[in-house]
């Protein structure tokens, strides 16, 4: 083998490894961005609650939701009916304990 055959290897050998690796940090630019972004926002808004506007949207939704489920015939199934009726049943025996 030649020297200059040697270089152009060499050459062909890094212009290779560098597409690689943009391709590779492309890949990866490209998947956080359509994958994770979304996610963080949504970890972002939750650990803005202590802001005073986001406070005052969690109460509006809160709001809505509750006057949504008062306009309904029946708010609860009847699986969720019977925990809460046992649930209920065990705090009462629980609070007639303390009397």
């Amino acid at each position: 083998m030649s020297p200059n055959n040697k270089k152009s290897n060499l050459k062909l050998f890094f212009i290779k490894l560098i597409s690689i690796t943009f391709a590779i940090i492309i890949i990866i630019n490209t998947t956080y961005n359509l994958i994770f972004a979304d996610k963080l926002d949504a970890f972002n808004a939750l650990f803005n609650i202590t802001k005073k506007e986001n406070i005052e949207d969690i109460k509006d939704k809160i709001r809505i939701e509750i006057e949504r489920g008062l306009n309904k015939d029946k708010i609860l199934k009847k699986d969720d009916i019977i925990l809460f009726k046992k649930l209920l049943l065990k705090i009462r025996k629980e609070l007639d304990e303390v009397e």
